[in-house]
């Protein structure tokens, strides 16, 4: 009798579930029926969607990067010519890096053709001008990263931001650290310090590269610098 009460009790256990079940196809049945438009409506835009990102990325995108990479390259040989006018405004065949910054923003080109304009104006004077092209190029590459950084703390220099400019040399020294730049850039961040009169935050600079930086060409001449400053934190 045990056995057939358990048994009756599954069974019925069994039905509640399978109405549920079925109570729950027939709602949603009845969901996308009253729903049929619009749930099309969604899948469509989803599909369009896919469409479009994947046209996007895989033919736009690479096409931008094509032409950008052409007209970029006929900027770049003005620029090592130090030909600056053609380099930035084109020769009437091609785009100079201004419009090469400006119409193809989105790719890595354009963003290159940024830092090229930052050297021209950084060269010319046009400090400012210099920092906002700097900052509109993000590279990825650390030791780009690095140069970058440390041109912009050139710009705020000459514009005599002094606290600028230590803000970003101390930056640029902290990204892909070498014997080539590295160095440079810490004989720049001492030189900033000794303007601020901070004596030992500029020889904490020598010292690094005294320590840090034996084979680099600033290493000759260092101990110069850190007997000065040794001196002047003595008095």
């Amino acid at each position: 009798m045990k056995n057939n009460k358990e048994e009756v009790a599954r069974k019925v256990e069994n039905e509640e579930k399978n109405l549920q079940i079925g109570d729950i196809i027939s709602k949603t049945e009845q969901f996308i029926e009253r729903n049929k438009k619009t749930l099309i409506a969604i899948v469509a835009i989803i599909v369009v969607v896919i469409v479009v990102f994947s046209l996007y990325k895989f033919w736009y995108m690479p096409s931008q990067e094509k032409k950008a990479e052409n007209e970029l390259f006929a900027a770049q040989q003005y620029f090592a010519q130090e030909d600056y006018n053609k380099a930035l405004k084109g020769d009437g065949k091609h785009q100079g890096l201004i419009a090469v910054s400006e119409d193809y923003s989105s790719t890595k080109q354009g963003k290159l053709a940024k830092y090229y304009i930052g050297i021209i104006y950084l060269q010319q004077g046009k400090f400012q001008e210099a920092i906002d092209n700097f900052e509109g190029f993000k590279p990825k590459d650390v030791f780009m990263a690095s140069q970058t950084k440390a041109l912009i703390g050139d710009c705020y220099w000459e514009l005599n931001n002094v606290d600028k400019a230590i803000s970003y040399y101390n930056d640029a020294t902290k990204k892909n650290p070498n014997n080539f730049t590295t160095p440079v850039i810490l004989m720049k961040l001492g030189a900033a310090y000794e303007v601020k009169k901070d004596f030992q935050k500029a020889l904490d600079c020598y010292n690094q590269i005294k320590k840090d930086y034996p084979r680099s060409p600033e290493f000759a001449e260092i101990e110069k610098y850190i007997s000065r400053m040794e001196g002047l934190l003595n008095k």
